[in-house]
């Protein structure tokens, strides 16, 4: 288990858990963002320090002081 901001592009991924406060946690299930769900990192943006991420069909955008709070497993 590590956080989703260590994963290099390309590599799929299972969430495992939310860290961060309850609205955070809550803003990113909205998303889809719930353990078990397969989420795969697109790209890292050069500028800005964000990562595009898939996750259900649909892609998404955070920071990475977001990713750091979500914990992955890797198959």
């Amino acid at each position: 288990m590590h956080p989703l901001a260590d994963l290099q592009p390309d590599t799929p991924a299972r969430l495992h858990s939310l860290d961060g406060d309850r609205s955070f946690q809550r803003r990113l299930m909205e998303l889809g963002f719930l353990p078990g769900t397969a989420v795969r990192m697109i790209r890292r943006v050069p500028l800005g320090g964000l990562i595009e991420l898939e996750v259900r069909c649909c892609r998404v955008t955070l920071r990475l002081s977001e990713a750091r709070q979500v914990q992955v497993t890797t198959p």
